[in-house]
């Protein structure tokens, strides 16, 4: 997402001209700087022509900071009530989020329950760490990358846990909508 200052657009035309424009410059930047096969750059995808302001990303100081419902809460307030100085974590404070459509909620509190689905029904792992990377646009229960990593004991080998590991995940993936339910009811 990229929030575009109202006093600097003068109309709709103007935004997605304006639009266009930084498109074609991330793209640019990333030919010249990778040797990427293929670059596919979306920007502000809700975006709807023809809806005036209410089909562009606008603001007023730039960043969601002016319109966002996203709340007030600290950030030390984790989920698994923990902050881990040494070990991966969500930036999401979970607390007062709207745990429907919220997508840092879902995924702060459904990482957390995959990573011991996993730990649970898998043997011979140590650790285990769980990333979901969501899209705007895209339903939560298709995230853009499901991803783990693990800590396996000594003599385990991750060609052995592998394809349990990525069952487990999926079968998770797949409850996300109890999930949600369940967190609306809390």
């Amino acid at each position: 997402a990229l929030a575009f200052v109202d006093r600097f657009v003068e109309n709709e035309a103007a935004y997605f001209r304006a639009k266009e424009a930084v498109l074609e410059r991330v793209e640019e930047f990333v030919k010249d700087k990778f040797d990427f096969s293929e670059v596919k750059v979306n920007i502000n995808v809700l975006d709807r022509p023809g809806r005036g302001l209410e089909g562009v990303y606008l603001t007023v100081l730039g960043t969601s900071a002016d319109s966002g419902d996203s709340g007030q809460v600290g950030r030390g307030n984790r989920v698994n009530g923990v902050i881990p100085l040494n070990r991966p974590m969500c930036s999401e404070a979970a607390a007062g989020k709207n745990p429907v459509s919220h997508v840092g909620k879902i995924y702060n509190v459904l990482t957390h329950q995959m990573a011991k689905a996993i730990y649970d029904r898998v043997p011979g792992l140590r650790e285990v760490y769980v990333w979901l990377l969501s899209q705007i646009g895209k339903p939560v229960d298709e995230p853009l990358v499901a991803a783990s990593q693990v800590i396996l004991e000594p003599g385990t080998k991750l060609k052995e846990v592998e394809e349990q590991i990525k069952d487990v995940m999926e079968a998770e993936l797949d409850s996300i909508k109890d999930l949600v339910w369940k967190l609306a009811k809390a």
